[in-house]
């Protein structure tokens, strides 16, 4: 990795001048400053407006230092990154999709600590330690979480709980209660899907995870991401159970367990809104919100489908959160890269996107207002006040363990009964890959 000989300070001037190019300037904006070279970025936004989205964020940038951002976008992002960096041509900066993937990189020292030249200050005042505790590896910190997704939001009709007179949960024993009072009144109170092609079962893993970091909190959700308890552990095993109690219990889903094997994930999700509905809650990420605006365009958001957070099993982890985003990293120093890097954690940045939606930021100075409804505000929120934050456990492991992870949740709900030689199974999976 070359050395730098840094004179990039833009300073005020140019925070200052990014936030008039995005709002849209006029005669009085400053002209931009000399041209300080180009960045490559690589990132696996590829579709769903996410690549203009990403333009639209870059242009004030480029506008502003005079830059250029060479971007392309990827779903082959990991082997691409693999082959380049291994070949000593690493893009500049990347969007990593997984905590892992960046643990990697760092120990190999392939990547640039950004508390090297970073305000760390800024970044404590506009991140929460949860999220910068998620891009730090061995006390540096090497990523920031950028595109984030909220795993923890439980989707429900508002209606059916009005005409029920039935409360939002606030603990796993009060969701039981809730469940069993909606069954005792004619309705399923879920709707689950599992079934997703190559990678069924997954939608189950995220049940698993969230349930394992709401009754036992961080620390053994971390021993058991790195494999410092095994998978027969009573903990574990517990969190496979409460998922049973609800995927399992006669009248709990519409449909029972043929339904939540053979329901598409995307699908599963529009019972509680079918008119009569079919079911009254459904859990799923905060990406659910595009599945059900999809399918009832005319749903009034509060009114017809709203979302609230998953309830703890243990109060003390009360909004503990389950997520996914996408990292923000380095390779290549240079003064390009680490004035577009400065620029891209900034909130005024953040904002633009969030703006024309899609997009939740980590960043805790994002203005709720820049979001484009109720509902993604709420995500943002939730995300950004979380004290206790998780990347989902699969995604990090990725290969045969998540494989066995997947196809041990299809197992687990077509014959509870095997839960211990499942258990066993994946526990095999996983000493072969995390040893």
């Amino acid at each position: 990795m070359r050395a730098l000989k840094s004179r990039y300070l833009l300073g005020l001037f140019l925070v200052l001048t990014l936030v008039l190019a995005a709002c849209g300037g006029d005669d009085d904006t400053p002209a931009p400053t000399p041209g300080i070279g180009s960045v490559s970025v690589i990132h696996q936004w590829v579709s769903g407006g996410e690549p203009e989205s990403f333009r639209a964020v870059m242009s004030p940038w480029e506008n502003a230092s005079g830059g250029k951002v060479d971007d392309h976008g990827t779903r082959d992002l990991l082997d691409i990154l693999t082959i380049r960096v291994a070949g000593g041509n690493p893009p500049d900066i990347a969007m990593l999709a997984a905590p892992g993937t960046m643990r990697m990189f760092a120990r190999d020292g392939a990547l640039v600590a950004l508390d090297s030249f970073l305000d760390m200050d800024k970044i404590r005042n506009e991140y929460s330690q949860a999220w910068i505790d998620m891009g730090t590896v061995d006390g540096k910190l090497y990523g920031i979480p950028y595109k984030a997704a909220n795993k923890s939001t439980v989707w429900y009709n508002p209606k059916v709980f009005d005409a029920n007179g039935l409360q939002v949960p606030e603990t796993w024993n009060e969701l039981i209660a809730l469940s069993d009072q909606l069954v005792a009144s004619g309705l399923s109170p879920w709707s689950i899907g599992v079934e997703s092609g190559g990678t069924s079962g997954w939608p189950g893993t995220d049940w698993i995870g969230q349930l394992l970091l709401s009754e036992y909190g961080a620390e053994v959700y971390d021993q058991w991401l790195i494999h410092e308890i095994p998978w027969t552990d009573s903990r574990v095993r517990s969190a496979w159970e409460k998922f049973g109690q609800i995927a399992l219990t006669p009248g709990y889903v519409s449909g029972g367990a043929d339904f939540v094997l053979s329901a598409n994930f995307a699908a599963a999700s529009s019972l509680p809104f079918d008119s009569p509905p079919k079911a009254a809650m459904y859990f799923l990420g905060s990406f659910a919100q595009g599945f059900i605006e999809g399918q009832f365009p005319g749903l009034v958001i509060e009114e017809d489908y709203s979302f609230f957070p998953f309830p703890p099993v243990n109060p003390q982890y009360k909004g503990a959160v389950t997520s996914g985003a996408d990292l923000l990293v380095m390779f290549n120093d240079s003064e390009a890269s680490r004035s577009l890097m400065e620029y891209l954690a900034t909130a005024e940045a953040q904002e633009i996107w969030a703006r024309r939606g899609g997009f939740t930021s980590t960043n805790k100075q994002v203005s709720l207002t820049s979001y484009p409804d109720a509902l993604a505000a709420k995500v943002a929120e939730q995300l950004t006040s979380a004290e206790i934050v998780r990347f989902d456990a699969d995604d990090i492991w990725g290969g045969d363990l998540q494989a066995a992870f997947f196809q041990g949740v299809l197992d687990y709900l077509a014959d509870p009964s095997r839960l211990d030689s499942i258990l066993e199974d994946i526990e095999a999976v996983a000493e072969q890959q995390l040893g």
